[in-house]
C-alpha cells in the first residue's frame, strides 16, 4: 500500500452518537470517537461505522458519570469495542479526587483483566495518573492531550504510554522534544482540541502532521504512516484487533514493514 493511500487517523474527537453513517463516512478519516458515560456508550458501541471506533469512556470531570458507572456494565460494553476513551483524572475539576480515582481505579482493574486502547485525559493530574498507570499496569495506554513536564514523559514512556497529539500540543517544543516519534498518535480533540483551526472537523489532523514533520525533519506522508504503524502496535498489544472494523485492519495489514 503506498502511504498517501492511509487515512488520515484521529485518535480522539467527541462525536454526537446521532450523526448519520453517511456524514461520518465523509470525512476521510478513520477516527476513534470518546464518550463520557456509560449511557453514551451504550448508544456509541451499537452502531457499526467502518471508518469510526466508538469508544466506552467515563470522563473524570463530570460528576454524573462517575455516579452512573458501574464496573459490571462497563465489563460489557468493552467487548464491542477496541477502545476505552474518555478515562483520567481532572484536577480542575470540581468532582473530588478520591471519587475520581476510585472510579478509575475500576476501570483500570478491568483492563488488567481485558485489554483495550484507553485514551486516557490527564489535565492537571498528570503525576497522579501517571500514579494509577503504574499500580494498574495494562498495555493500552494512550496519553491524550499530554501537557506533563519533560520528567513526567520520560516516566509515562517507561510505563509504556503512547501520547496522542492535537493542533495545541503539537505548538509545543518540550512536547515534541521529550515525546518519542515511535509513541505518538494524532488526534483533533474535536471540537475542543482543534478550535483555532481553520477547517475543524473530526479526522482533520493535518497541522499535527505538518508539526510532526517539520519537528523530526520527515514528510507529513511519512508521520501518517508512523502514527499508523504505532496504532498497529497498540492493536496487537492489546490484541483487540477482532473489536476493529474490516476496513481498519485491512489498513493494518497493508503496512509496510516499518
Amino acid at each position: 500500500m503506498r502511504t498517501s493511500a492511509l487515512p488520515p487517523l484521529d485518535l480522539h474527537a467527541h462525536i454526537d452518537t446521532s450523526v448519520p453513517a453517511d456524514d461520518l463516512a465523509g470525512l476521510g478519516a478513520v477516527v476513534f470517537a470518546a464518550t463520557r458515560s456509560l449511557a453514551e456508550a451504550a448508544q456509541a458501541v451499537q452502531r457499526h461505522d467502518e471508518r469510526i471506533i466508538w469508544g466506552a469512556g467515563v470522563h473524570p470531570g463530570l460528576a454524573r458519570s462517575h455516579t452512573a458507572f458501574d464496573a459490571g456494565t462497563f465489563t460489557r460494553l468493552i467487548e464491542n469495542t477496541p477502545l476505552v476513551s474518555e478515562i483520567g483524572l481532572d484536577g480542575k475539576s470540581r468532582v473530588p479526587m478520591d471519587r475520581q480515582q476510585a472510579t478509575l481505579r475500576s476501570v483500570l482493574g478491568v483492563l488488567t483483566r481485558t485489554p483495550r486502547i484507553a485514551s486516557i485525559h490527564s489535565y492537571a493530574a498528570c503525576e497522579q495518573v501517571l500514579d494509577e498507570l503504574e499500580r494498574a499496569p495494562a498495555p493500552g495506554k494512550v496519553l491524550h492531550w499530554w501537557l506533563g513536564d519533560p520528567a513526567q514523559t520520560a516516566r509515562a514512556v517507561r510505563l509504556g504510554c503512547y501520547f496522542s497529539l492535537n493542533a495545541a500540543g503539537a505548538r509545543k517544543a518540550t512536547v515534541l522534544q521529550a515525546v518519542p516519534l515511535d509513541r505518538v498518535l494524532t488526534e483533533t480533540d474535536h471540537p475542543f482540541g482543534d478550535r483555532s483551526s481553520a477547517r475543524p472537523l473530526p479526522g482533520n489532523v493535518t497541522a499535527v502532521e505538518q508539526a510532526l514533520a517539520r519537528h523530526h525533519h520527515a514528510t507529513p506522508e511519512d508521520i501518517r504512516q508512523t502514527v499508523w504503524h504505532n496504532l498497529a502496535a497498540l492493536v496487537r498489544d492489546t490484541r483487540c484487533a477482532a473489536q476493529l472494523s474490516r476496513r481498519v485492519r485491512s489498513h493494518l495489514a497493508s503496512l509496510p514493514p516499518r
